[in-house]
C-alpha cells in the first residue's frame, strides 16, 4: 500500500506542477524521452519517496490503469483526467481491461451508510451498468450542483396546469376549451411565427392524466439521470426532445396543435430503456425485465391515448386536437442522442465522432424544419384552422 500511496502522490504532484507552469521539470522526471507516456519502472522509482492519504476510489482506478497496460506505460493525459475527475474513452477501456485488479468489495457490500448515501448507491445501480462506474459515481458524488432542472420543469408544469384548471374549472380534456387554446404557451400552426411556442408548449397539458403520467416519469427517471449525468446533458436531451416534438408536428401533422412535455419525457425514457437493453447483463436494478415491460406498456398506452384523442375526439371541438407525433420524435431523439449521452458517463462527448454525427443530423433537421415552416404551408396550400 505504501507503493500505491507514493504513486498517487506523484500524480498529485504532477498535476499541481501543471497548474503552476513547471511542466518541463515534471516531464523530465517521469518522461525523460518526452514520449508522452510514463514507464512503469520510472513511476515505481519515484514512489518510494512519497506518502499521502488516498482517496480509495481514485487509488483503485489508478492501480487498474497502471496494471492494465500491457506495454508497461501510462499516458499522461489519462492520469490528469483521473486526478481531475474526468475520464476519456481510452481511460474507460483501460479500466475495463484492468477491472480484475480492483481489490475493494463491490458497492453493495458497503456498510454503515447514511440515508443519502444509500440513495446515491440506489441511483448508481439504477442508472450505471458497470461496477467500476458505480463506485466512481458513489465516491465522487456531490450535492453541488443539485439535480434541479427536472424538478423545476415539473413544478412549473403543475403550477401552470393548476392555474388553467382553476380558470377553466376543468381538469380533464382542457384542450376542448377555447380559452385553453388561446394560451400564449400552446403551439398552434397559426402562431408558428412565435418561436417560443416551439418550446413553451411543454408546460401545457391536455388534462390531469397526461400531466400525472409525464410528471411521474420525469421524476422517476429524469432526476436519477440528472444526478448521474449532470444538469447540462440531461437538460440538453430533454429540450432537444421538446424541440424535435414541435418541429416534427409542424412537418408531419401540419394542422394540429401541440401541448404537453411528452417530447422531452419520451426522450429521457427511451434513452434510459435503450441503455438498459444495450447493457442488460451489467445492469443490477431489481426486477428489470418486469419494469421494462411495464414501462413499455405505459408508454405505448399513452401514445395510443394521444392517437385516439387526435383522430376520434370524444367531444365536439372547433379544430384539430393535439398531435401525437411529439411522443414519437422524442423517442427517436432518446434512442439516438440520448443513448450516446448515457453511454458516455464522465467521458467527453466532443471527442467522439458519433456525437458530431448526431449533432450534425439534428442541425440538418432543424434547418429543414425552419425552411418547411416558412415556405411549405403556402406552397402546399395547407388549410390551417384559424388560431384562437
Amino acid at each position: 500500500m505504501r507503493s500505491s500511496e507514493g504513486a498517487f502522490h506523484v500524480v498529485s504532484l504532477y498535476c499541481s506542477r501543471l497548474s503552476t507552469g513547471t511542466f518541463s521539470q515534471t516531464q523530465s522526471d517521469l518522461d525523460p524521452e518526452n514520449t508522452g507516456f510514463i514507464a512503469v519502472e520510472n513511476f515505481t522509482s519515484l514512489v518510494e519517496h512519497h506518502e499521502l492519504q488516498l482517496d480509495p476510489s481514485k487509488l483503485d482506478m489508478l492501480l487498474a490503469l497502471v496494471q492494465s497496460n500491457e506495454e508497461g506505460q501510462v499516458c499522461y493525459q489519462e492520469l490528469i483526467e483521473l486526478m481531475s475527475s474526468k475520464r476519456s474513452s481510452s481511460f474507460r477501456r483501460a479500466i475495463a481491461n484492468g477491472r480484475r485488479t480492483l481489490q475493494r468489495e463491490i458497492l453493495l457490500d458497503e456498510t454503515g451508510l447514511g440515508l443519502y448515501k444509500r440513495f446515491v448507491r440506489y441511483v448508481a445501480y439504477e442508472i450505471l451498468p458497470c461496477e467500476t462506474d458505480r463506485r466512481w459515481y458513489f465516491h465522487q458524488n456531490r450535492l453541488c450542483p443539485p439535480p434541479v432542472f427536472i424538478a423545476i420543469v415539473t413544478i412549473v408544469q403543475i403550477i401552470v396546469f393548476m392555474c388553467y384548471g382553476i380558470m377553466l374549472n376543468k381538469w380533464v380534456l382542457q384542450t376542448y376549451q377555447p380559452d385553453f387554446m388561446k394560451s400564449p404557451l400552446v403551439y398552434h400552426p397559426g402562431h408558428r411565427a412565435q418561436v417560443w411556442r416551439f418550446f413553451s408548449y411543454m408546460f401545457m397539458h391536455v388534462g390531469l392524466e397526461q400531466l400525472g403520467f409525464n410528471a411521474l416519469l420525469q421524476l422517476m427517471i429524469g432526476v436519477p439521470l440528472e444526478m448521474v449525468h449532470g444538469i447540462l446533458r440531461i437538460s440538453l436531451l430533454y429540450m432537444a426532445g421538446v424541440l424535435a416534438g414541435s418541429l416534427t408536428v409542424s412537418i408531419t401533422d401540419m394542422r394540429a396543435p401541440v401541448v404537453g412535455g411528452s417530447g422531452g419525457v419520451y426522450a429521457l425514457c427511451s434513452a434510459h430503456l435503450a441503455n438498459v437493453v444495450m447493457n442488460w447483463a451489467g445492469m443490477r436494478c431489481p426486477y428489470k425485465l418486469l419494469r421494462m415491460i411495464l414501462a413499455l406498456v405505459c408508454m405505448s398506452s399513452e401514445v395510443g391515448r394521444a392517437v385516439w384523442l387526435r383522430f376520434s375526439p370524444p367531444l365536439p371541438s372547433s379544430g384539430p386536437q393535439p398531435s401525437f407525433m411529439a411522443h414519437l420524435s422524442g423517442a427517436v431523439v432518446g434512442i439516438s442522442m440520448g443513448l450516446l449521452i448515457l453511454r458516455s458517463y464522465e467521458e467527453s462527448l466532443q471527442k467522439q465522432c458519433s456525437w458530431w454525427v448526431i449533432v450534425f443530423s439534428f442541425i440538418t433537421f432543424l434547418l429543414f424544419a425552419i425552411f418547411w415552416n416558412i415556405f411549405a404551408y403556402e406552397l402546399l396550400g395547407v388549410q390551417i384552422p384559424p388560431p384562437p
